[in-house]
């Protein structure tokens, strides 16, 4: 019985991660371009970084931790302050990057640290998560005042673990793409993605003028 009410809670927890990672926004975006520029590794360990901060964001839904979530929207504006640059820095090194030439031989990609706290940072700036896992959790009437602490743990690693899917899948695809496609068009995608993430980092700091 409490084996079944656990996995419960972490069919849930992974659907809502799968689900709350999967519309495209500027780690989406990030996450597709570095898995062309720098193969499927580089973008999952982009995506693994969004997950992980889509975990800690579950923990403080979950767990009902409201003094952190009252922190973090206390400085929602430093928050989309820092985020908001840091993904017009984003773009700006995106749009000036080079696809790789057919004939040059790939370079060993030493930057999976860095992809992945990219991610991190970016997803964590970003209120809006927080807010969406505490509306659904509560919604659903998840967490540790309903479920005890074990329920709670059980949702938090579901959403983690679904969160991973949707990344996992996501640079599969486009590695799978990556060496079909030709220099122009990877080319067009560093462009495009520079100008979303630019969009995106501008939109942020637009939202911060009174």
């Amino acid at each position: 019985m409490e084996f079944d009410f656990l996995s419960n809670y972490f069919l849930k927890g992974i659907v809502i991660g799968f689900s709350i990672a999967a519309p495209v926004g500027p780690i989406g975006i990030l996450t597709i371009q570095r898995s062309l520029s720098h193969g499927s590794r580089a973008g999952l360990a982009t995506g693994m970084g969004a997950a992980t901060a889509d975990a800690v964001y579950g923990c403080v839904a979950g767990f009902g931790l409201t003094l952190i979530s009252k922190l973090l929207l206390d400085f929602q504006t430093w928050l989309l302050l820092a985020g908001g640059l840091f993904l017009c820095g984003l773009g700006l090194a995106t749009l000036k990057q080079k696809p790789l030439q057919k004939k040059e031989k790939e370079p060993i990609f030493k930057g999976y640290l860095l992809s992945y706290l990219s991610a991190f940072f970016l997803t964590l700036t970003n209120p809006v998560t927080i807010m969406a896992f505490m509306a659904i959790f509560a919604g659903l009437g998840l967490g540790a005042t309903a479920n005890g602490y074990a329920g709670a743990l059980s949702l938090v690693l579901g959403v983690f673990l679904g969160s991973c899917l949707w990344w996992m899948i996501l640079t599969f695809g486009v590695g799978q793409l990556k060496h079909k496609l030709n220099d122009g068009f990877q080319k067009f995608i560093n462009r495009a993605a520079g100008m979303v993430l630019l969009l995106f980092g501008s939109w942020a700091l637009i939202s911060l003028i009174p």
